[in-house]
């Protein structure tokens, strides 16, 4: 159902809601909170120093407004609460001034500084609120409010449209399940913490079975489908490449070699996942393979999931196989249009040997003339229905994916049960262990030394955070890539060049920022995540990484994996507050990937009902398969029984699912 039918909603926001997946009203009901607030309501003589608390007062002064500098501000008044009068401040919401008048009643979230008597707000509710209750955080885009999405959602609900229910009925009843419809409804508008319960688990189970059914669709498809003609590779030739490299493979390397090279000369169609740690190799093993279909006669596809990767891919690619006569071509989404049409001319009458690219290359124009090897690369970002699209464009060409997400065996075998697996484990020789630390926010100024001391070497310098810009979400503790970086110009005397990168700026602005960071213009380069997969800069030894806690282990780990590509001794420095030292710690002990994300699943376990959302490998709504992996499990066999039980009448009694199914092969 369209949008607009939603009572108040206007073009604008529309647009807003679009720029989310946001497309329909039923995208709107199925677009979950990523968080929750429970509000307990405290008594400011029984609170502890630095203790987070939620107040309600009256107003006891008029309310000022301090400016410091550009997008700097704070509010400042007194506030009465529980028989007490307490200072109150909250920074970037001098907007708020004209609805805070003395005698109004309000509802103040912050912490509170005993030795100062003065509460540091990081929101401010206009309204006295009730204990107990929740609220649903959702996340935003700039130009639209967590109040303004709150409405929409309440005008959906009100709508009362049925939405349906991927359980299948034999195990909504098995397990007691909420009706869909009142998930929904819980899911954004809980009463109390068990209804909250009750509607996330339906959810999650009901997004990890749409997705497993996808699993044993795709398997059941390969294994009945999958016989193709066997690459017939010149071995000598094939030896020749191996020892033409600069360096030596490792043991995992090899055997990962060896692997692929036996599924491509099969006539069992290659459909495999080369899982490695960040900086294991896995890209080589990747060229070998696209070099053994190069001398098998066929075309090779690589895709990327950031134009950035792309096109460091297409550099390293193109150099590795100089005198080879592979001929190799870039395919991004920003590719102007003549020069698209030119790599889609000579891609269908096989001038060109090797194209990578983004998710450009799954367009209808791009034809191969015989496409015999797919590759994926950092595949866990692709969708089911996108890492099935590219496999259809050639006569059943081999499928590699590729991914530097550690995963465990057993959780692996789970959520890519339709693949064989190559794991790479053993790092290059000459790579060294990634120094990390630990750094609370007061120890800002030795940080500072330390980065000052890494450019003096002559070296280079990330420094993450997890904020592009600033809205009504934002937490007073939380740094934005634009305030980060004018601080560190400022720390630096405005004497060392800070560079800015981040998911917003367009292909040129990146492209120039990387080069120049690349070259040692840049010598700190401020960026969101943007950072976390492919970039490349061996003279960068120290990441630093502003509010840590706010970050995934896993994620951690990728950023960290910027670093350290070199033989030179690198440092990442986490900084965060110290309650989250036990979670941090884990990085601090192990540069192991696989280690840190078995730890995670220890650490995580049923999750944070009312912390940051975390995402696991997929995109999911609601599920995470690290914090819910207990359930994917349960899902995993109940999906299996059920594909079983009615694959032979191809699912006449719950043609639901031919919705899934149409879903995959509408990329055929």
């Amino acid at each position: 159902m369209e949008l607009r039918k939603i009572k108040g909603l206007g073009e604008k926001n529309e647009q807003l809601l679009n720029s989310l997946n946001i497309n329909s009203i039923e995208d709107l009901l199925e677009y979950y909170p990523y968080r929750y607030i429970e509000y307990k309501i405290n008594d400011i003589n029984d609170v502890q120093e630095g203790q987070n608390i939620i107040v309600i007062g009256k107003i006891d002064s008029m309310p000022l407004v301090r400016r410091f500098k550009a997008r700097l501000n704070s509010l400042n008044f007194r506030l009465y609460t529980s028989g007490k009068i307490v200072n109150t401040i909250i920074y970037n919401r001098a907007f708020m001034q004209r609805n805070l008048t003395p005698g109004k009643e309000v509802t103040v979230i912050g912490k509170y500084d005993q030795k100062k008597n003065t509460i540091v707000a990081s929101n401010i509710l206009l309204s006295p609120i009730k204990e107990g209750t929740i609220e649903s955080k959702y996340h935003l885009t700039s130009g639209i409010t967590n109040k303004q999405i709150t409405k929409y959602i309440d005008e959906a609900l009100n709508m009362n449209i049925s939405v349906e229910d991927y359980v299948p009925s034999k195990y909504n009843e098995q397990y007691e399940f909420l009706a869909k419809n009142e998930a929904i409804n819980n899911i954004h508008k809980p009463l109390d913490i068990k209804s909250l319960k009750q509607a996330k688990l339906k959810l999650i189970y009901e997004e990890l079975f749409k997705f497993m059914f996808k699993i044993n669709y795709l398997k059941y498809v390969n294994t009945r489908e999958n016989i193709k003609d066997a690459k017939k590779v010149d071995i000598v030739d094939l030896q020749n490449f191996l020892g033409s490299l600069p360096f030596e493979l490792t043991a995992d390397q090899q055997k990962a070699v060896e692997n692929i090279h036996k599924d491509l000369t099969s006539t069992n169609r290659m459909n495999r996942l080369l899982c490695g740690d960040v900086g294991s190799g896995k890209t080589i093993v990747g060229v070998i393979a696209m070099y053994e279909s190069f001398l098998a006669g066929y075309q090779s596809a690589l895709m990327a999931p950031t134009e950035i990767l792309a096109t460091q891919h297409f550099k390293n690619i193109k150099n590795l196989l100089t005198n080879t006569g592979v001929k190799v071509a870039l395919l991004l989404g920003s590719t102007k249009k003549k020069e698209k049409e030119e790599i889609y001319e000579k891609l269908e009458n096989g001038e060109i040997d090797l194209l990578i690219g983004t998710h450009a290359i799954i367009s209808d124009k791009v034809k191969f003339k015989n496409l015999g090897l797919v590759i994926t690369d950092e595949q866990h970002r692709f969708g089911v229905n996108q890492r099935n699209s590219l496999r259809n464009k050639g006569n059943l060409p081999d499928i590699l994916y590729m991914s530097a997400t550690p995963i465990p065996r057993t959780y692996a075998l789970t959520i890519y049960g339709d693949m064989d697996i190559s794991l790479i484990k053993t790092k290059p020789a000459g790579r060294k262990e990634i120094k990390t630390i630990i750094k609370s926010d007061n120890d800002i100024k030795d940080i500072l030394y330390m980065m000052l001391e890494e450019i003096k070497n002559g070296h280079q310098v990330y420094a993450v955070t997890p904020l592009i810009e600033e809205d009504e979400e934002t937490e007073t503790n939380v740094m934005t890539v634009t305030n980060l970086k004018e601080k560190l110009e400022s720390a630096f005397n405005h004497k060392i060049e800070v560079g800015l990168l981040h998911g917003k700026l367009d292909k040129e602005e990146k492209e120039k920022v990387m080069e120049d960071f690349k070259e040692g213009k840049i010598k700190v380069l401020v960026s969101t995540t943007v950072i976390e997969v492919g970039v490349d800069v061996k003279n960068a030894t120290m990441m630093v990484i502003f509010n840590a806690e706010r970050f995934g282990l896993a994620t951690l780990h990728q950023l960290r994996g910027r670093i350290g590509r070199n033989s030179l001794d690198s440092t990442c420095v986490l900084v965060g507050p110290k309650t989250d030292n036990a979670r941090l710690k884990v990085l601090e002990e192990s540069n192991d990937g696989f280690y840190i994300t078995e730890k995670d699943f220890e650490m995580r376990r049923e999750g944070d009902l009312f912390g940051t959302k975390q995402s696991g490998d997929m995109s999911f709504k609601i599920a995470d398969i690290q914090r819910d992996f207990k359930i994917l499990m349960r899902v995993k066999a109940d999906s299996e029984e059920f594909f079983e039980e009615n694959i032979q009448n191809g699912f006449k009694n719950d043609e639901i699912y031919y919705k899934i199914i149409d879903e995959i092969k509408s990329l055929d």
